[in-house]
């Protein structure tokens, strides 16, 4: 018998008790509680942003840890994996939710299929979904949830975290990166690798074959450049690198800070995924000023008008890739047409200009103390 087990079940249950205790005082639907994935990453970014917005419009919101043992209050989930789990479905709770992504029918990916048919079976049961962009929003109405539910608002940015590049910046971050100040950088941030380690298994939805194909092409047309990678789950992009001959810098950053200071170090910014909820890398690299490359996935063709903000190309095309990638080399001009765009097109959505549309899915799904 595990004695400490034990006792940390007893500690828990006991704990949970305690919660359900102090709630039980609560008027139904009185508390708001928004949940991350307590990994410290986006989705807790996510889930302090949707925090923030409520608490500012006079929401009650309830301690995350809280939730499971509360009654009748209301959850929303910034990860619809989670929030279509049994274990809310089931629960007292009136839900809210962020499909984020996830196409159901793609090889590889049976949690895209299992969340689908979980909304599909009881779309009612949602009281709200955020989606990013169209394909997804035509996505969850084709689940059957009514469409007054179903809020449309893109993955937004925060101005000030995320600032534009410039050449005191752009020295201090290759200083700090350990990167060769003459290098022409191209930056891929994305996770693309399955779980959190090494990620030799890659990520099929991210693309990463096509984008290790990309650089590759970009590096023989324009003869010298370094990709500096970030995040965990890059093995099979860095074992791509290396037996294409394309120099690499891989860097696990420990915050959102140091990945804004990231960006400042970069020529041109690349996603090759083949299905997106964001990415936010495509804000963030407007938002600071690096020339985008990317495909049409996501919140991307909503965004991103091919050849004045940034360049668009189509899922799976390396070469197109690897073509927008020489272009911005090769023309300084573009490079500052999409500097100015670009940081325009982020100040129309950044977390400031999108809290409205927050404040909106929010009326009606949660009370107000206030009524």
């Amino acid at each position: 018998m595990n004695i400490g087990r034990l006792g940390k079940a007893a500690r828990a249950r006991a704990g949970a008790a305690a919660v359900r205790a102090r709630t039980r005082r609560w008027a139904p639907r009185s508390h708001l509680f928004v949940l991350g994935d307590a990994l410290g990453w986006s989705l807790d970014d996510d889930a302090t942003y949707i925090s923030a917005v409520a608490r500012d419009a006079g929401y009650a919101l309830g301690p995350p840890a809280w939730a499971r043992a509360a009654r009748h209050q209301v959850v929303f989930h910034t990860s619809h994996f989670a929030g279509l789990h049994p274990l809310w479905t089931g629960s007292s709770h009136r839900l809210g939710l962020s499909y984020f992504h996830g196409r159901p029918g793609t090889p590889g990916f049976p949690e895209f299929d299992r969340a689908y048919e979980a909304l599909r079976r009881d779309p009612a049961r949602i009281s709200r979904v955020h989606v990013t962009h169209a394909e997804l929003e035509e996505l969850v109405l084709s689940a059957g949830v009514e469409r007054d539910r179903v809020h449309r608002i893109p993955l937004g940015v925060e101005l000030d975290r995320f600032p534009l590049a410039d050449a005191e910046r752009r020295a201090a971050a290759r200083e700090e990166l350990g990167i060769p100040h003459d290098a022409y950088v191209i930056g891929s941030f994305q996770k693309d690798g399955v779980g959190m380690g090494d990620g030799l298994e890659p990520k099929s939805v991210k693309g990463p074959d096509v984008l290790v194909e990309a650089l590759a092409l970009a590096r023989e047309r324009l003869g010298d450049l370094t990709v500096l990678l970030t995040g965990p789950a890059r093995g099979y992009v860095r074992r791509g690198l290396e037996e294409r001959g394309v120099p690499y810098v891989h860097r696990l950053l420990p915050d959102r800070d140091a990945l804004a200071r990231a960006y400042h170090a970069l020529d041109a910014y690349a996603v090759a995924s083949r299905q997106e909820g964001g990415p936010k890398g495509v804000l963030e690299a407007l938002a600071t000023g690096i020339p985008l490359v990317s495909t049409r996935v996501g919140q991307a063709p909503d965004l991103v008008r091919d050849g004045e903000n940034g360049i668009l190309v189509d899922v799976d095309d390396a070469g197109a890739l690897a073509a927008g990638l020489v272009r911005i080399a090769a023309d300084t001009a573009l490079v500052a047409a999409f500097r100015a765009a670009g940081r325009a097109t982020a100040e129309e959505t950044s977390y400031d200009a999108l809290a409205p549309r927050w404040r909106a899915l929010l009326d009606g799904f949660a009370e107000r103390p206030d009524g």
